[in-house]
């Protein structure tokens, strides 16, 4: 069970193409599966969408398809959130202010997760890059980039939880524990928040066709889930204006 109050998505919500215009929004693991979903649906709400990921390489193909796309030319910003030092996220966040002047938004997709271990075989150095990745790292980012958010007359930070019954079972390790502490980040950053233009939001996508999903249960058809696409229109409702009525809460997207 969730430790957030649990919001839903509006039946039938669809992002208008002017939801996020003018809107300048960050996305971590911009490349991965839900990631890259989440960079597209924004950019065609109307946002300037920034692209984060370690390997630049691969925000360029991100960068190339989404311009064959027909959709507006992203900003692609390395960052490799497993060894980036402090320095660098306030880099981050003097340079979206001196190219943008704003901030109005950030998804943080990027996640580390090793597949399923027991503690007893777990790795220190992967519990420590789950731990890392998936919680210090969001707060850093989100802690340089405060400033920014909270001159917008409205902004908006997402962070992307999991589902809690499943993830206090046997073998979940790191990223179990990782997720479980970002609910409880989430619910800190809303109280201090909560008075200000700045909105802070979990959200819990239904089993999607992604690269985590694939290596948590190797066994399944991938190919039977859907693809990361509704969860990235959540995201996009989330980040628009329409999502006060979710401030401090998990929208949760499974179906009961």
């Amino acid at each position: 069970m969730t430790t957030l109050p649990v919001s839903r998505l509006p039946a039938g919500w669809l992002p208008a193409a002017d939801a996020l215009a003018d809107r300048v929004v960050l996305v971590t693991g911009a490349y991965g599966g839900l990631g890259g979903a989440v960079a597209r649906a924004a950019s065609r709400a109307g946002a300037t969408v920034v692209i984060t990921g370690k390997r630049k390489r691969q925000l360029e193909q991100l960068y190339d398809a989404m311009r064959a796309e027909g959709l507006a030319e992203p900003v692609i910003h390395p960052l490799d959130m497993e060894v980036a030092t402090p320095r660098e996220y306030t880099a981050l966040a003097e340079g979206l202010e001196r190219d943008f002047g704003r901030l109005d938004g950030i998804v943080h997709a990027a996640v580390s997760f090793g597949g399923l271990t027991p503690i007893a075989m777990h790795k220190p150095d992967a519990w420590l890059r789950a731990m890392h990745v998936n919680v210090s790292a969001p707060f850093a980012l989100t802690q340089a980039c405060l400033p920014l958010l909270t001159q917008a007359s409205d902004s908006a930070v997402v962070f992307v939880v999991d589902d809690p019954a499943l993830l206090q079972r046997a073998h979940w390790g790191g990223y179990g524990v990782s997720k479980a502490a970002l609910e409880r980040f989430v619910a800190i950053l809303h109280e201090e928040t909560d008075s200000s233009a700045l909105r802070v939001h979990a959200m819990l996508p239904a089993p999607m066709r992604t690269a985590l999903r694939q290596l948590a249960y190797f066994g399944e058809d991938i190919m039977r889930r859907a693809p990361p696409d509704a969860a990235a229109a959540a995201a996009v409702y989330l980040l628009s204006a329409q999502g006060m009525a979710a401030r401090g809460a998990v929208l949760d997207m499974r179906v009961d």
